[in-house]
């Protein structure tokens, strides 16, 4: 298909600002572009805009990376030099070893068999030191065992720290700059649709932005086979979004509703994205773009749709981009439906496709009996 030229696109830049010059790798997080994109996802004329935050140096955790540690710095919670040990399935991994090497601190990533062999080979060149574990557990699978090999090492290690992006709310914090360069770039937005993981940067985007947007409805997208929202737990291909716990920080009250997509869906999004805009990234992207995309087909023309794009395409060669290890897995040539299914209660049934709910709840109760708490103490 072709696309509109652009008449005045000036590929030399000659009338386009100097960019400022870095001095330190950590001053390139942020700032990042927004794009439009419509077909295949909707019309031309009822697209949303994408903020694309695989441009950071390492993707969309660079942010939370930087400030989890720097505030543990301020507060005397990480001494300086001492090792930080985190959990990350990737791109966090990223983010914290870019801090690591702002702040001087070496870095170990837990991760597990999942993550992809060239993302291991980056984390160590950038001066990481990866440790796998090599068995889920049977109540909270790789996320778990992660979690605990974590807390093995920590105890072995004297003065180190672990961010626990689960449940620390500076991991929520992190997220006030890009919201406040979302509300710049687009002034006004109706619509926010968000991949859910750690539950931090969907928190404290939708937080922000409602100090200037206050009826923002917030779209939250999980995977199949993710526990977050009240499904069973069972085999999760898509890395990034989605979890086997039930991290603190996910802001369940913020939501207006739910979208579990399946891996076959998301690959189908990210290679469309590819093909037409030159712009795609990982699992959570092509989930976030699917349901953005259903969005705007959906919701009153003119509302302004804003999606987050986690992180660019490159750790996904051998994944999503790899047709023989898309055909191993069956991901192949399965255009998704045109709608979602629906389910009434987030338990109804184990979904295994593209499904919406618009009843949102902590599954473990957790905001019913903070309520509680709050009702006894007046």
């Amino acid at each position: 298909m072709n696309l509109p030229l652009l008449e005045s696109f000036d590929p030399l830049g000659a009338h386009a600002p100097l960019p400022v010059i870095a001095r330190h790798p950590a001053q390139l997080v942020g700032n990042t572009p927004v794009l439009w994109i419509d077909e295949p996802f909707a019309p031309a004329d009822r697209g949303f805009h994408a903020k694309l935050e695989g441009a950071n140096p390492g993707g969309i955790k660079d942010r939370p990376g930087l400030h989890m540690v720097r505030e543990a710095r301020r507060r005397g919670d990480l001494a300086p030099g001492a090792p930080v040990i985190e959990s990350s399935s990737g791109t966090l991994g990223l983010g914290l070893t870019l801090a690591g090497l702002t702040y001087g601190h070496p870095v170990t990533v837990v991760t597990d068999p999942g993550m992809e062999p060239s993302m291991v080979r980056l984390l160590t060149a950038l001066g990481a030191q990866v440790d796998q574990v090599i068995a889920p557990l049977p109540e909270g699978g790789w996320q778990e065992a992660r979690r605990e090999r974590v807390a093995e090492l920590l105890t072995r290690t004297p003065g180190a720290y672990c961010p626990d992006q689960y449940h620390n709310p500076d991991n929520v914090a992190a997220y006030r700059p890009l919201a406040a360069e979302l509300a710049a770039q687009l002034g006004h937005i109706d619509v926010l649709v968000a991949a859910v993981g750690t539950g931090g940067h969907s928190a404290g985007t939708a937080a922000v932005l409602r100090e200037s947007f206050p009826d923002l409805t917030l779209i939250g997208v999980d995977a199949v086979g993710s526990t977050i929202f009240g499904q069973p737990a069972g085999p999760r291909l898509m890395r990034g979004l989605g979890s086997s716990i039930h991290p603190a920080n996910v802001d369940y009250a913020a939501f207006a509703e739910v979208h579990w997509v399946a891996p076959a869906d998301a690959v189908w999004a990210c290679r469309r994205l590819a093909r037409r805009h030159y712009a795609s990234g990982g699992w959570s992207v092509g989930a976030v773009a699917l349901v953005a995309g259903w969005a705007a087909r959906t919701f009153p023309a003119g509302t302004r749709i804003a999606a987050i794009f986690p992180d660019g395409p490159y750790r996904y060669l051998e994944t999503v981009y790899n047709d023989a290890w898309c055909v191993e897995h069956q991901l192949l040539g399965q255009e998704p439906p045109s709608e979602p299914d629906e389910i009434a209660e987030p338990d109804e049934c184990a979904v295994t496709g593209w499904t919406r709910c618009n009843k949102v709840r902590d599954p473990l109760g957790r905001a019913a009996v903070a309520d509680r708490a709050e009702a006894g103490a007046r």
